[in-house]
């Protein structure tokens, strides 16, 4: 059972199913709580109506999460209910029903968050956008992915990966909703192929804000297996606020001295030492060099693959059957 409603109302009764029948999702309803209550904790998303929240309340069911309260014109006795069950939210219809209809959307999606992983350059030209493409490709022959264009100033990464004259939804879009953005709807609504989606620009005129970026990552993990956020060397708070999502942050630079001094001064600046670590490109600093000098750990070398401007050319992405970004994205994403 997906959805378990609990309410006398007739009136509450109609616009719920109704709301579970457009999502796509079985709904369970029952008038008395303390017989419907045995379905409880088995229920992936549980609506109390306000009617009957009071009742609910007496009778002490387990505290869970995707509890919400539900009603018409609820008044200030409904939310002390819903402090006493451990309701995440009151929703109040017919107002809060675009909102019920994306929660509704994301039952049956991911009962834990998918992983987050950030890829940023050290410097300018380090090719971490090459490696945050070669990341998402690689995974998505195993589960949802997306790759998210969070540079702004960046060349695109639907460009690299030949899905620019695919339709669907872009930041642009995104900025112009408001509330709570569904798992399902960003997955299907994102230019794709397979199980890679992208979400990325459409003009040139682009600003990431902070707002957005949250409402992105929030409905992302609910919807991928993994994400990877190719970030904005330069991002301002939106950087911060992603970098702090991330369970693994991929810093890229060259083995070169003014590569890996920048690279140093955007950890010190991130304060991400502590949790980041490094990919290394050709020069002529040692790996050891590069750590020293950052403070952060080897976790990769990654070498010069051929023909990968050529790939990229004919639409086919960075990621080949072999080479040195396929062993990395492999390893890098075995490794945790």
């Amino acid at each position: 059972m997906a959805v378990l409603l609990l309410t006398r109302s007739a009136d509450l009764h109609e616009t719920v199913v109704a709301l579970c029948a457009a999502a796509g999702v079985e709904a369970d309803v029952g008038a008395d709580p303390s017989l419907a209550l045995g379905s409880w904790s088995g229920a992936d998303l549980v609506l109390v109506g306000a009617d009957v929240a009071g009742e609910v309340t007496a009778l002490s069911p387990p505290r869970r999460g995707g509890v919400h309260v539900v009603g018409s014109s609820v008044g200030e006795g409904v939310f002390r209910y819903a402090v006493g069950l451990g309701a995440a939210s009151v929703v109040d219809l017919p107002e809060g029903s675009p909102w019920l209809a994306d929660a509704l959307a994301d039952v049956g999606e991911r009962a834990s968050p998918g992983r987050v992983v950030g890829v940023v350059g050290g410097s300018g030209g380090a090719g971490a956008t090459t490696l945050a493409c070669a990341l998402a490709q690689w995974h998505a022959t195993r589960g949802p992915t997306l790759l998210v264009d969070a540079d702004p100033l960046g060349p695109g990464v639907d460009r690299l990966l030949g899905l620019e004259g695919r339709g669907g939804v872009r930041w642009e879009g995104l900025a112009d909703t408001v509330g709570r953005l569904g798992a399902r709807a960003l997955r299907e609504g994102v230019p794709c192929e397979g199980a890679l989606g992208v979400l990325t620009w459409s003009g040139f005129r682009r600003r990431l804000d902070v707002p957005a970026a949250r409402r992105m990552l929030d409905a992302a993990v609910r919807g991928h297996e993994l994400v990877v956020l190719d970030l904005a060397r330069h991002g301002g708070p939106a950087l911060v606020e992603l970098v702090e999502r991330c369970d693994d942050l991929l810093v890229v630079t060259p083995a070169t001295v003014p590569g890996v001094a920048a690279t140093a001064r955007l950890v010190a600046d991130l304060r991400c030492a502590d949790r980041a670590g490094l990919v290394v490109r050709p020069g002529g600093l040692s790996d050891a060099d590069a750590a020293r000098v950052t403070g952060v750990p080897v976790v990769a070398t990654l070498g010069e693959q051929r023909g990968l401007a050529a790939s990229v050319d004919r639409g086919l992405g960075p990621l080949t059957r072999r080479g040195p970004l396929a062993r990395a994205a492999r390893d890098l994403l075995d490794a945790a």
